[in-house]
């Protein structure tokens, strides 16, 4: 075992870089995924450790009293028989040492009031700093998400919420810090909520880093079908408040306002939002519509469809699909049906807005609903899409760990996408139950097993995969046939 982790340790030492040429890849992974039906179902083995730069698990709670809530524990914890969905999430961190994994507190669900009364008390500030620092030394987290949606709105204080949220962050900065732990916030991307929510310098100067949400621009609610994340203005959008809602306007907000191009990630989603068309034959953007379009099989969310959804129905049925050349997004449609969503071609559009702005990188909402089966392309289509995009070719570099002695080069460490396959398609190796297994040829090659299906991963060249540990380890510390 010392031996085991002593060559964890020296992988972390070791030249590589999977920073993707220093741009961030933030994917947001939400965990209530695991109880979705048939291909829609996504666990953690779903997740390839080398896709995202940083795993944003969602979500946990912030009681009123400064505490953080665990929202599933059979799903979060292995006690009680528990899934200990956590612990797995982390240990991927053992295939991919440069993957920085956070733990997301709020969400829409959880609302603004309990942020606002912790937010209110500097006692419940630091009582809240100091659990949410123990908390990431407990499970295992490399930091914290802020997802307060939204201070000085919903059922928060609009007199001292602003304010107070960037005390709240001061003392989660100052704690975190302490113990190398990282915290970020998500926030509303709009001029019309963050002027009303943020103060954005001070906000800036007190987080690794921002993820700008900026998607859900239009919805059933506006009456008409509008793009869910234009990268522009579009040429019908003539008020003021209808010129703000787009990538490009909310961009320039922010920085004008003094957050720095270096700290901004891009949201993008994964997602479409629906429509149902008062009239089949009026369907371009701004048509009037009846109300929400119909749930997706997997995500049961009227108005809301999963990109994995979108494509599943691209397959099956008879769909239009039309590229808005202005605002730089796709929608599509099929009788009463229509959809804005983001596709390859949108994605690199804002690949390309990312690097021309010198934007920190991109931010996906939330990898389980990207095409992480390939049923339609390669796996997690968009997100490799944005990944190839910012540069992601793996080359020498340093992890930032320095020795007195030598320095060891390696090949770079590369873990390439996993493939799920049905385990008697390919390699021989054939899964009877749930867990981890070697393969019994290839030492270097390993599987996660879910019933009869089966997920495929290749450590860093060099290593062999070790079942017991859940890890890769050098040659001659594993016994291999």
């Amino acid at each position: 075992m010392i031996k085991l982790l002593s060559a964890i340790v020296l992988l972390l030492v070791v030249e590589v870089n999977l920073s993707f040429a220093g741009k961030n890849v933030v994917c947001y992974y939400g965990t209530w995924a695991n109880y979705r039906t048939g291909a829609g179902k996504f666990t953690v083995e779903n997740i390839d450790p080398a896709l995202c730069t940083h795993l944003i698990y969602s979500f946990f709670g912030l009681n009123a009293d400064g505490t953080v809530a665990i929202l599933d524990a059979w799903l979060d914890l292995p006690d009680n028989y528990g899934l200990n969905a956590i612990g797995r999430l982390n240990k991927l961190k053992t295939l991919n040492p440069s993957l920085k994994t956070l733990a997301a507190i709020g969400g829409w669900n959880w609302g603004s009031a309990k942020f606002s009364t912790v937010a209110k008390s500097a006692t419940l500030r630091r009582k809240f700093a100091s659990e949410a620092r123990a908390f990431c030394q407990k499970y295992g987290f490399d930091g914290i998400d802020i997802d307060w949606e939204y201070p000085a709105q919903r059922d928060g204080d609009v007199s001292v919420d602003k304010a107070n949220f960037v005390l709240m962050l001061k003392d989660l900065n100052t704690e975190l810090k302490k113990y190398g732990l990282l915290l970020t916030v998500a926030v509303g991307a709009a001029e019309g909520s963050a002027s009303i929510s943020y103060d954005i310098p001070q906000i800036s100067n007190n987080v690794d880093f921002i993820n700008l949400m900026e998607y859900d621009f239009h919805m059933a609610s506006d009456e008409i079908t509008g793009n869910n994340a234009p990268l522009y203005a579009g040429s019908a959008d003539v008020t003021t408040i209808q010129k703000q809602l787009n990538v490009l306007s909310s961009v320039q907000y922010w920085l004008s306002k003094g957050a720095p191009a270096s700290k901004l990630n891009l949201g993008m989603p994964l997602y479409g939002r629906t429509f149902t068309l008062a009239s089949a034959s009026n369907n371009g953007v701004g048509a009037p519509v009846t109300g929400a379009g119909v749930p997706g099989p997997y995500t049961q969310e009227p108005g809301y469809v999963g990109y994995n959804e979108i494509c599943e129905r691209k397959l099956t049925g008879t769909w239009t699909e039309v590229f808005d050349n202005v605002q730089m997004v796709p929608y599509t449609y099929s009788g009463n049906q229509w959809v804005g969503f983001d596709n390859v071609k949108s994605i690199t559009e804002k690949c390309n807005f990312i690097k021309t702005n010198g934007l920190a990188g991109g931010m996906f909402w939330s990898i389980e609903t990207d095409d992480f089966l390939g049923k339609c392309g390669p796996k997690f289509g968009l997100i490799s899409t944005l990944k190839s995009c910012l540069g992601t070719s793996t080359g020498s570099g340093s992890s930032g760990t320095t020795t007195t002695s030598t320095t060891t080069t390696t090949k770079p460490v590369t873990i390439p996408p996993s493939t799920t396959t049905k385990a008697t398609s390919s390699g021989g190796f054939t899964c009877t139950s749930t867990g981890y297994f070697r393969d019994p040829v290839d030492c270097s090659k390993f599987y996660y097993c879910q019933g009869t299906y089966r997920n495929d991963f290749v450590c860093p060249a060099g290593l062999y995969f070790v079942p017991a540990a859940v890890a890769c380890d050098w040659p001659q510390n594993v016994k291999c046939p």
